[in-house]
């Protein structure tokens, strides 16, 4: 295990899914956990189905993780076969202690990128995404903030400044770093709508409806709101006494 940030990428393996152009080299500079997983029906034992596809399932994903690793990018996999796709993701997430999660749409040359700044998943954690992907490149970052009714200028410049600094800090020119912000826009209206001239998004989890409107919708109505990958920030797990 190294130092690089940890994303995950869920592939339903069994179902057509795969690594799309221009994935493998976006996180070149990741951890990539790779988990390929297949939904059964509820009558269904895992064990069964396992004995069924796992063979298929494990070339598929052998496939793919030598596409990462000759990318550059360190590389663990799991298979599993569940009666409920999201709540692997999430145990996933949890296990393996990703900072990201992505979906996986293709792209080219990643020139500039979208960070939807909203306060709701830590600085420290976005900025370490941000950095963990893009750091080694000549991407231009564009800190996106799309500001509430009651949110002052001073408000929006300490949100924003702590970012730069902070990515700063993680070795981030703040030459490449430009800001924008909306006002008197639904939030998500508004990232949708900024995101069509970026090649990247990223975005917390806890953005709204986020969970709903990456998992929960069709692949064809995710990609036509966004043409390249989304990398979705998580939040800091829990400590026991919060969960308490």
């Amino acid at each position: 295990m190294t130092d690089r940030i940890s994303v995950l990428i869920p592939l339903r393996v069994l179902e057509g899914e795969s690594v799309p152009e221009g994935i493998p080299d976006l996180l070149s500079n990741t951890h990539v956990v790779l988990l390929g997983y297949h939904v059964i029906p509820e009558q269904t034992a895992p064990g069964q189905a396992q004995m069924q596809f796992e063979e298929r399932a494990t070339a598929r994903l052998d496939d793919y993780e030598a596409i990462f690793e000759e990318a550059g990018a360190t590389v663990e996999r799991r298979l599993v076969f569940t009666h409920d796709g999201q709540k692997t993701i999430d145990r996933t997430i949890h296990e393996h202690d990703c900072m990201a999660v992505l979906v996986p749409n293709a792209i080219g040359a990643v020139d500039d990128v979208l960070v939807a700044v909203r306060g709701t998943v830590g600085i420290d954690r976005l900025a370490r995404v941000v950095a963990g992907v893009f750091g080694p490149r000549d991407t231009s970052i564009t800190l996106y903030h799309v500001a509430e009714t009651a949110e002052t200028d001073e408000d929006i410049g300490t949100l924003l400044d702590g970012m730069v600094d902070r990515l700063g800090e993680l070795g981030i020119d703040d030459a490449r770093i430009e800001t924008r912000v909306e006002r008197e826009q639904d939030p998500l209206d508004a990232i949708v709508d900024a995101a069509e001239t970026y090649d990247t998004v990223v975005m917390g989890e806890t953005d709204p409806s986020l969970a709903t409107f990456v998992f929960g919708m069709p692949a064809d109505q995710v990609a036509d709101q966004f043409l390249g990958p989304v990398l979705v920030v998580q939040r800091e797990p829990a400590t026991d006494d919060e969960d308490e």
